[in-house]
């Protein structure tokens, strides 16, 4: 097509559609009616006895390549029905299996109108899972209400609800994963640390939770592969910003916006080399795929990390069963799962003749300093060298990038301190268990001798909405983000 401007038909530019599909979408009102009538006019038609329609346009698959799969396309394939072992395509178009689903509270509400307009009774997802992270803190009228109103609307449905001040979305929802699932959430960090996450808008989500399956075009892959061994001093926190970094060296992303690069914008990041990760070690690295623009990110994780973490989660889904949440019967059959997933461990793998977009290799030895992102944007990264001497006003610890080992690390750092910090201090755990857990172990009195403000566990300071730092502060983060505003003006 092309477009002209208006009174001279002076030609501005041209452009083609992706697939001719898109129109099919704007006849239908969006993509999520269109699935829904293709799928009822086939339906009805096979009941009538009558061939395929060829009313409606389809997706024009991508010649095979013959080459092996990634282990994202592996996962898709398995979710989508194909052999064992086999993949998708990038570029194909697929409708895969949603294992597990997340919703948190500042979309919850639209979700739950999406699912009005579907008549969703029952979720067809094997697991959906409410939480109330980023409004608990200091919520407005509107969002006490939802607080009030969303987790029966879940679980009349089948679906797990948190409880305000329980913590984020996802130090939970990863909790209930099966392994080499595929899933998606209404928040831009649902990033699975196993298995494979596509995060979705309201309408998406509820249309996954209620049908247990959604739209998704195969992305390509970006392959980042460690080698070698961490350096001392070196944390996980500097091989997830070693990522852009070490792209940016390569020509694969600029900082800049004009002309931006981004090789891993709209295609999945995949990780391997990482051999001795844990699981929630690893969702540090799939989380901040996010920020790199992914539409998802794989991890290659040991079979044995694997079984420890699922041997502690159903224990967890248990417990919470005890405690009165529901769904029980969903949080049962996920324990169960997990549980079968024990006795007969298998994980896929790529294959070695997989293709990938591109592929960066960082040798562990060469990360021999801390590496953070600059001001405002999680794409600049720098060694610490750099910006050694600036002023420090504010210190955030929290978000869905942290753990508890994190705040066992901060806390023992303060310990050694005589006196208040110069800086004004902000601690948010992930979850009550980890409030809780630090409570018990003697760090909220080492949290409050040293002036830290301590805040409920769940989003605080990372979300931009409730809290905010002071005007014009410099801010040393371990949120995800350190976008203009974001942490305050």
């Amino acid at each position: 097509g092309e477009v002209r401007r208006h009174g001279s038909d002076e030609l501005v530019t041209t452009f083609e559609l992706k697939t001719d599909v898109l129109l099919d979408e704007v006849r239908a009102g969006g993509r999520i009616p269109l699935i829904i009538g293709r799928g009822l006019t086939d339906k009805a038609r096979a009941e009538l006895g009558l061939g395929p329609a060829n009313l409606f346009k389809m997706p024009v698959a991508p010649a095979d390549s013959g080459k092996g799969f990634t282990l994202a396309q592996k996962m898709v394939g398995r979710a989508c029905g194909l052999p064992e072992g086999k993949g998708v395509r990038p570029g194909t178009y697929c409708e895969p299996k949603m294992t597990t689903v997340g919703s948190q509270d500042t979309t919850g509400p639209m979700t739950r109108d999406e699912l009005k307009d579907l008549a969703c009774l029952g979720f067809s997802a094997d697991l959906v899972m409410q939480s109330f992270c980023h409004t608990a803190a200091y919520p407005k009228p509107i969002d006490v209400n939802t607080h009030h109103t969303l987790p029966d609307f879940i679980q009349n449905r089948g679906g797990v609800s948190l409880r305000p001040g329980d913590g984020i979305i996802h130090s939970w929802l990863n909790r209930m994963l099966l392994p080499d699932t595929v899933g998606t959430g209404g928040d831009s960090h649902t990033r699975f640390p196993m298995g494979i996450s596509f995060p979705a808008g309201s309408g998406l989500v509820a249309f996954a939770a209620a049908t247990g399956v959604m739209p998704l075009d195969m992305p390509e892959s970006v392959l980042v592969r460690f080698k070698g061994e961490m350096q001392p001093g070196i944390t996980l926190r500097d091989l997830v910003h070693a990522i852009p970094y070490y792209a940016i060296q390569e020509g694969m992303l600029t900082v800049e916006k004009k002309g931006k690069k981004n090789i891993f914008s709209g295609r999945i990041l995949e990780i391997e080399g990482l051999n001795n990760l844990t699981v929630e070690q690893a969702f540090e690295l799939s989380d901040a795929s996010a920020e790199r623009s992914a539409a998802g990110c794989t991890i290659k994780l040991p079979e044995e990390a694997i079984a420890e973490y699922l041997k502690s989660n159903i224990t967890l889904l248990r417990w919470m069963i005890s405690e009165g949440y529901g769904d029980p019967r969903t949080l049962e059959r996920r324990a169960q799962a997990m549980e079968a997933w024990l006795a007969k461990p298998n994980l896929l793998e790529a294959d070695k003749d997989a293709e990938y977009a591109a592929v960066i290799e960082i040798d562990l030895a060469d990360v021999k300093e801390p590496v953070l992102c600059a001001p405002n944007d999680p794409d600049d990264a720098r060694l610490l060298s750099t910006v050694a001497g600036e002023k420090i006003d504010e210190v955030f610890i929290g978000s869905c990038m942290t753990n508890i080992g994190h705040f066992r690390a901060a806390g023992k750092l303060l310990e050694k301190v005589k006196g208040g910090i110069p800086t004004r201090l902000w601690l948010a755990p992930p979850t009550k268990m980890d409030a809780h857990q630090l409570t018990e172990e003697g760090y909220y009195g080492i949290y409050g001798k040293a002036g830290a403000r301590m805040e409920m566990p769940g989003c605080s300071l990372c979300m931009g909405n409730q809290a905010r730092v002071q005007t014009g502060s410099t801010v040393v983060s371990t949120s995800t983000r350190n976008f203009p505003n974001r942490l305050g003006d």
